[in-house]
């Protein structure tokens, strides 16, 4: 069963990262799509640059619609994995499932040179989901309790052995806040 797809985001790359890197990188999603070439990757919503490779800004910018089948996220973990060689920070992608039956299924996956790196994104981007909802019916010091809880619950994790990181736990508060992530 295929379902379209709808692929967000923005990831900084080292320095020097080249175009056959890249490709090399996404080359499981771009087996996957049947395309020879990231400049080749074109979403089927006329608008959407599809996957672009800035050498200058140094980012990979995805903004990608197609249709895919079930075996598309393992494929695109792949492609992931294999960019964080690549990554200059940790950065979330953003997929949005759009199902014929008219629901719609959220994910986001993260790239990242370390496993560290990318727990601290999952935090990061943990915190700013609950600040945006929770900003609808609590004040500033309820919100601080729930956070606070949310870190403990994020450390308990690390302690335990469940977590990637390969690094010591940190509290976001002292962590810079990731990008603000393009909704359009």
């Amino acid at each position: 069963m295929r379902v379209e797809v709808h692929v967000h985001g923005t990831i900084l790359l080292k320095a020097g990262t080249s175009a056959e890197q890249m490709e090399s990188a996404m080359r499981p999603l771009l087996d996957y799509i049947d395309e020879d070439s990231l400049a080749d990757v074109r979403s089927i919503h006329p608008d959407e640059p599809g996957i672009v490779f800035d050498r200058n800004r140094r980012v990979v910018e995805i903004c990608w619609t197609g249709d895919v089948g079930r075996s598309f996220r393992q494929l695109f973990s792949e492609a992931l994995e294999a960019l964080s060689a690549y990554c200059e920070e940790a950065a979330p992608v953003d997929i949005t499932y759009y199902h014929e039956d008219g629901r719609d299924e959220f994910d986001v996956m993260f790239v990242g040179p370390t496993s560290a790196s990318i727990d601290l994104a999952r935090r990061q981007r943990m915190m700013e989901d609950l600040q945006h909802v929770l900003t609808r019916e609590f004040d500033d010091a309820e919100i601080s309790q729930v956070h606070k809880l949310v870190n403990e619950l994020f450390d308990r994790r690390w302690e335990s052995g469940r977590s990637t990181s390969d690094g010591t736990s940190t509290d976001v508060s002292d962590v810079p806040p990731l990008r603000r992530r393009q909704l359009h």
